[in-house]
């Protein structure tokens, strides 16, 4: 079993984890639309039909053969004779020859014989029969022609991808009420601990309230998988053991909350790696906060040992469990949180080698995006809560100075 500060770079933490994972399939499930959104595509969807399925305007005006505007301008206009109207949600009624026009509404239906539509401000009505086009109309000219959006045949979304408001519109434009996505992977939270209790019951002299199975469901819930919660397992072998063995039984991944630090009563390495091969994969990563961070696989399940203080779990959850319930859901992961560049506005320290992740609150000041740094121990939940996001100190810097631009990742 690989030895505490043995430690690894997180990108390799990371690759370790998610190799173990590529050969796991995903179970899919056919939801009704109205249930996919944020779900993950598990088969690519093609178009069954063409849309639009028949030419629509793109305008209020009149349809036209295009060559019969040919030339007009203000100064010597084209003159048509209008003969009716293509109601919306109908098929036209009528043909326009040379010389003549129909009303036409936006993204309703031309005239037969017509190729072209004229916007209504290109237009001057001489009577209730006769317009005036003051400028040409193009052959095809603000007509969206049958398939333009999207052809029969065509991928409409691929596999593993997230569904999105305007997916659920292209589906549904094409008649397709249903969708096979991923089933969400179930992850199973033991909290561990004596000094923990649970967060509706007073804490006596040297107990604390469980705040990290709340953070943990949370954040699984975020990333599109569903929370198991556990009971608090108590600081001996036996109980944490059978809370693993159950977590397995219930669940996909198996995440524990303290006990991965050195100490006599941190057990969680042990318990991973009594249930045999492959067991422990690594057991710390150079990362600041979190890195007495396990990572194992037992049998054909990932189960991750979060350190016990709430920002620590919190950063390394983000870093591995994350992109892990993603894998497991066919997800893609150029998947990436959404960054911002904001001018650091104190220095922030670092060590060479160690890659670290600091809190930090945004201010909008003479039109600028400014980034200040939130500054604590790594128990301190507070610091999460103040923060709009975190910046990333590189392995390879000794920190980065007031006045520089750095990315932030939002939260």
């Amino acid at each position: 079993m690989p030895e505490f500060f043995n430690v690894v770079p997180p990108t390799e933490a990371l690759d370790i984890l998610l190799r173990n994972l590529r050969d796991i399939v995903t179970d899919k499930e056919a939801l009704p639309l109205s249930q996919t959104l944020g779900r993950v595509t598990a088969e690519e969807v093609i178009a069954n039909e063409n849309l639009p399925a028949f030419p629509r305007s793109a305008m209020d005006g009149f349809s036209v053969r295009a060559k019969d505007t040919f030339g007009a301008t203000e100064g010597l206009p084209a003159y048509l004779d209008i003969i009716g109207e293509v109601p919306m949600g109908q098929t036209p009624q009528i043909t326009v020859s040379e010389g003549q026009a129909a009303r036409a509404y936006t993204g309703g239906m031309l005239a037969n014989g017509a190729d072209a539509v004229v916007m209504i401000e290109n237009t001057l009505e001489v009577d209730e029969k006769t317009i005036e086009v003051l400028r040409p109309a193009a052959l095809g000219e603000h007509v969206i022609q049958v398939g333009e959006d999207i052809r029969v045949g065509e991928r409409v979304l691929p596999n593993g991808h997230k569904i999105r408001p305007q997916d659920l519109g292209g589906l549904a434009g094409l008649g397709l009420t249903s969708a096979i996505v991923a089933k969400r992977p179930r992850i199973a939270i033991v909290s561990t601990g004596d000094e923990l209790v649970p967060p509706d019951q007073a804490p006596l002299p040297g107990q604390i309230r469980n705040i990290n199975t709340s953070i943990i469901s949370a954040l699984v819930i975020k990333a599109g998988g569903v929370p198991v919660v556990l009971a608090i397992a108590k600081d001996d072998f036996g109980s944490q053991r059978a809370a693993a063995l159950s977590g397995l039984e219930q669940a996909d991944i198996l995440v524990f909350s303290a006990g991965s630090s050195v100490s006599s009563r941190d057990m969680t390495a042990e318990i991973f790696q009594s249930f045999g091969n492959p067991g422990v994969l690594l057991h710390g990563i150079s990362h600041k906060p979190g890195k007495p961070t396990i990572v194992a696989m037992i049998k054909d399940k990932p189960a991750i040992g979060l350190p016990g203080n709430p920002v620590s779990a919190f950063v390394v959850f983000n870093l591995l469990v994350k992109p892990a319930i993603h894998t497991l859901m066919g997800l893609d992961r150029s998947t990436e949180p959404l960054t911002v560049q904001a001018k650091l506005i104190r220095d922030v320290a670092s060590i060479a080698g160690r890659e670290d992740h600091v809190q930090v609150s945004l201010i909008y000041e003479n039109d600028s995006l400014l980034a200040d740094p939130i500054f604590g121990k790594s128990n301190l939940v507070y610091t999460l809560i103040k923060a709009d996001g975190s910046i990333t100190i590189p392995m390879d810097t000794g920190g980065v100075y007031a006045g520089q631009s750095v990315p932030v990742q939002l939260y």
